[in-house]
């Protein structure tokens, strides 16, 4: 009797059959699949597309009377809490920028002491990396710059690479927060993707428009012609924050950290604590003021206090190093948390209609021939956002979870990181016009070269869409950080701790010492980008060898070996509970191993 089922599948035979080259096009069959068809179909799937949450709730209009009550406050609950999350986010921002002045504000001051390190224009943008991330703020540091300058202090050219170093060091807040979502593989690639593609864009730019800038001097010429050209006087409000407004009540009863003292140490001025001790001074009584030169002497000697500080970490007895650490564990604690609560209320939320509305308003292009300037409107919300909040570090922060959830593409993501980097530029320009008048000068040409550095770098890496690799480069992090969680933390630590200290070791030994270490390696890897291009684009011109990397030594092409022993140590120290309890419930077949 003939039996209509196909005849069992044997893996043996298949790989004969591929090792002999006879691989049939018509695939193999198991339990009525054909295998191929079911490969090609996955292969089809985008892995960034965004993904649809299903909505099997009972529709709104199918339910009763008390059901649509309970519904609609329900949802007012968790919008409420997401709300209420949302501002303990961006208080955990304020609570982790003031840990890492406390932590290493001394340490950045005292940087910008060296004019004659500075004047290097390679370690000028490593410690502006550097300070950046110490003080979590590219606004602080380059307020700094820009008070320098009109100090004095520096000149504009000085100051130029260390704000292009500043616009990378302050995309390191984002990337912290996407660690939040390391926990979901799909959600983690595109919150990594989108965290990053801010370090791809300001990285690139730095790359381009640093050696432009040395050669030919065209922001220092552009700020200067345009400055020449304004009227200038003093405003006395440019240093307004409007978020702080909203913020500031409950984060200045925790702790308040003096920004002033970073730019007194950077000054070579003698600070004792950089804490905020003093919050209202009275004027200067005009029989004891002092007269330089025929000119009012308004010093902080002349000033009396007649508001103390009154925050929680105020006089407990602890060292500013030590009230840092403290705060530090507390920032991230409530970073994590609230990161985590705003990620499952924005899931429980935003779904079936509601995130198809959002993702479709949001994503939504213009129509026909028009959908080439949408991105444009991306970039001038996304520039207005961060004016409002005074933050690129805090704006991008915000939009990383929704990125991650899926409500926000990473083509989308981009524009809007763009017109943030223009819009952190107004904190500059304000601090500027907070200078004295005869002062304004060379503070407001800075802060313009700021501005027109974020203009170029658009310019170059947005109107075309070939240009727009950042993006591609940001999607290549995030699948590689989905697939070992431990690369991201090596690559934030790495990209914003080692390699500018790294730079900043070799130019103390010298430009000489710096550029034989740096050269060869930037030229490897210009050569391996090439061809990674051509093998991409057109392998047939290339040798058969450099068609793909199997010639080298598997260390040396992936991260595998790397993984296996991260992975080993983690089995190590947890005993490898997980494997132990899955041979026990016979499941190994079933359970995929999560690399971490």
């Amino acid at each position: 009797m003939l039996s209509n089922e196909p005849p069992p599948y044997n893996a043996k035979q298949e790989e004969s059959f591929d090792n002999a080259g006879f691989v049939s096009d018509i695939g193999v069959i198991e339990n009525g699949i054909d295998k191929k068809d079911v490969k090609e179909e996955e292969e089809e799937i985008d892995p960034w597309e965004l993904p649809e949450l299903k909505d099997n709730s009972t529709p709104f209009n199918e339910m009763t009377g008390n059901q649509k009550v309970v519904y609609i406050l329900w949802v007012l609950l968790r919008f409420t809490l997401f709300l209420g999350f949302l501002y303990l986010f961006i208080c955990s921002l304020d609570f982790l920028s003031s840990a890492f002045r406390l932590l290493g504000g001394k340490a950045a001051g005292e940087v910008f002491r060296n004019n004659v390190i500075l004047r290097n224009p390679v370690t000028g943008v490593m410690i502006g990396i550097l300070a950046t991330v110490l003080v979590q703020s590219s606004s602080t540091s380059t307020s700094i710059v820009v008070a320098m300058v009109g100090a004095g202090l520096l000149d504009v050219p000085t100051g130029i690479p260390i704000v292009m170093g500043a616009n990378i060091g302050t995309s390191v807040t984002n990337t912290i927060v996407a660690l939040g979502q390391i926990t979901d593989r799909d959600d983690f690639r595109r919150a990594f993707a989108g965290a990053t593609v801010h370090d791809m864009f300001n990285w690139t730019c730095v790359l381009v428009l640093l050696p432009l800038e040395v050669i030919s001097g065209y922001l220092f010429r552009l700020s200067r012609a345009i400055v020449d050209s304004l009227p200038l006087e003093k405003y006395s409000d440019g240093e307004t924050d409007l978020l702080k407004a909203i913020t500031k009540p409950f984060t200045k009863k925790i702790i308040q950290v003096d920004s002033g003292a970073i730019h007194k140490i950077a000054q070579n001025e003698e600070v004792d604590t950089l804490l905020e001790m003093c919050c209202k001074y009275e004027k200067p009584d005009p029989v004891n003021v002092t007269y330089s030169n025929g000119t009012l002497n308004m010093t902080e000697e002349n000033k009396v206090c007649v508001e103390q500080c009154e925050f929680l970490f105020k006089d407990i007895g602890l060292k500013d190093t030590e009230i840092g650490g403290i705060l530090l564990v507390i920032a991230l604690i409530l970073l994590c948390v609230c990161l985590l609560s705003i990620v499952k209320l924005l899931n429980s939320l935003l779904k079936g209609n509601i995130r198809r509305i959002i993702k479709k308003v949001i994503n939504a292009e213009f129509p026909g021939k028009c959908a080439y300037f949408t991105g444009y409107l991306a970039i001038i919300v996304g520039c207005g956002l961060t004016i409002l909040v005074q933050s690129s570090s805090i704006f991008t922060s915000a939009m990383t979870p929704l990125v991650g959830v899926g409500v926000i593409s990473i083509e989308r993501m981009y524009p809007l990181t763009l017109g943030a980097n223009i819009g952190t530029t107004t904190t500059g320009i304000l601090a500027a016009l907070a200078q004295d008048a005869g002062d304004i000068k060379e503070p407001l040409q800075l802060a313009f070269c700021h501005l027109f550095f974020n203009i170029s770098g658009i310019l170059l890496f947005y109107p075309l869409p070939f240009t727009r690799f950042p993006i591609d480069l940001a999607k290549f992090l995030g699948t590689k950080t989905s697939k070992y969680r431990w690369f991201a933390i090596f690559y934030l630590i790495f990209m914003f701790f080692l390699l500018p200290l790294l730079v900043f070791g070799l130019s103390l030994a010298g430009w000489q010492v710096m550029a034989g270490v740096l050269i060869p390696i930037a030229a490897l890897i210009v050569i391996i980008c090439l061809i990674k291009t051509i093998q991409k684009k057109k392998p047939s011109i290339l040798p058969k060898f450099l068609r793909n990397w199997k010639f080298l030594p598997l260390c040396c092409r992936s991260l595998e070996p790397i993984d296996r022993v991260m992975h080993l140590c983690v089995c190590t120290s947890m005993s490898c509970c997980a494997e132990s309890k899955d041979m026990q419930l016979g499941t190994e077949d079933n359970v995929e191993t999560t690399r971490i």
